[in-house]
């Protein structure tokens, strides 16, 4: 299994806690800021705000908290001066790491940022250092034991995913961020459970990693998606399965 599917697992299992924190439903409230400031507040005509606005009820995002989004991203609010930036970088071991950012102080973010790779033995890099290297792609995670491989071909390939395949004991299925929203709205009717979902950066060719430079780069791709500005992280790593083993018995 590469990188994205098992960075994927981890922030979902996190995700849990951070939306007990309230840092999730943050991000989210960024997400659909910057959708509703790039194309309008109305979901229907503007793709992207829809994606954001139910990734937000989801994780239960109360719905006045989403209107008071979309109200900032249009300005009918004060606080909507978000703006998008990606940063890129290596972690330990020549991994690749590509972080997509919102934040209202571009200088503050980039600094914090610098200094997180700084201490975690990697180094921020300079604009399409690693780029070249990713797809921008929706993923979804679904358990392999809970759905039938065809029917699952069937409902993803029909509403726009173009690849389907057994990573584990999970399917992945992928689509361009174009058709997320609709692929996410047909596993959702077909009642077809998603462990994780996210639009995300693909690597084309993955590092493989000991256990040791391995907790190395979680650290740093943990750390970075703590961040209060940093909305998705992406990495080229795969992980053997005798280095997975080794680290979910350390836990």
């Amino acid at each position: 299994m590469s990188g994205h599917s098992h960075w994927a697992g981890i922030k979902h299992k996190k995700a849990l806690v951070d939306n007990k924190r309230g840092k999730l439903w943050s991000k989210l409230s960024k997400a659909i800021i910057i959708a509703a400031k790039m194309g309008g507040g109305d979901p229907e005509m503007n793709i992207r705000l829809r994606t954001a606005i139910a990734d937000a009820k989801a994780v239960s995002m109360p719905k006045d908290n989403i209107a008071r989004a979309v109200k900032k991203g249009t300005g009918e609010l004060a606080g909507g001066n978000f703006e998008e930036v990606v940063y890129e970088g290596y972690a330990a071991g020549g991994v690749a790491v590509m972080c997509d950012i919102m934040t209202d102080n571009r200088n503050r973010t980039a600094s914090e940022i610098r200094k997180l790779f700084d201490l975690h033995h990697g180094k921020l890099g300079s604009t399409n250092c690693v780029a070249w290297m990713f797809q921008r792609k929706g993923l979804f995670l679904i358990p392999a034991d809970g759905i039938d491989e065809e029917r699952l071909m069937e409902v993803a390939l029909e509403a726009g995913a173009d690849d389907i395949k057994r990573e584990g004991d999970k399917y992945e299925v992928l689509c361009e961020p174009d058709a997320y929203s609709d692929v996410s709205e047909a596993l959702d009717t077909a009642n077809i459970a998603v462990d994780a979902k996210e639009i995300t950066r693909i690597p084309q060719n993955t590092v493989d990693l000991n256990v040791a430079t391995a907790r190395k780069v979680l650290k740093l791709l943990d750390e970075l998606d703590d961040h209060d500005d940093v909305q998705n992280v992406s990495a080229n790593f795969n992980l053997p399965d005798e280095v997975m083993e080794q680290l979910e018995s350390e836990g």
